[in-house]
């Protein structure tokens, strides 16, 4: 007589690995979402500087004169910012305002949700001032 040789995995098995991937997810999430956050952050530091350097060269080409929109920023030839962040708004979690003038400017980035896609409000001003 032959005997069948049983293969398979118990319930209690397949419990525990799945134990073990509920686990390792639950400390896998939590860090992936901070990254996700600290990237916005990055993203939106790094946009604010791109639209202070692009309006600061506007003022050097133009005997001081800021921008008066962002508008005079994407419609030079060539221009001297790819994007409408503020017309675009939000990009990346965050959402972004301007306020331009001839005598100067405050772009501001706001998160969408406060310490989830986004850690603080960034705002930069005339010279290039960045403040968290």
């Amino acid at each position: 007589m032959r005997t069948r040789n049983k293969q398979g995995f118990t319930l209690v098995e397949i419990m525990i690995v799945v134990a073990i991937i509920a686990l390792l997810a639950a400390i896998a999430i939590p860090n992936l979402l901070r990254a996700k956050m600290t990237s916005n952050d990055s993203l939106a530091k790094a946009t604010l500087r791109a639209m202070s350097t692009a309006a600061e060269s506007y003022g050097t080409a133009n005997n001081g004169n800021y921008p008066t929109s962002e508008s005079a920023l994407t419609g030079a030839t060539p221009p001297y910012l790819n994007t409408a962040y503020c017309a675009n708004s939000p990009i990346a979690g965050y959402n972004y305002s301007c306020n331009f003038a001839s005598s100067g400017y405050t772009v501001t980035a706001t998160p969408l949700v406060i310490g989830s896609t986004g850690s603080t409000v960034e705002t930069i001003t005339t010279g290039g001032v960045l403040t968290p």
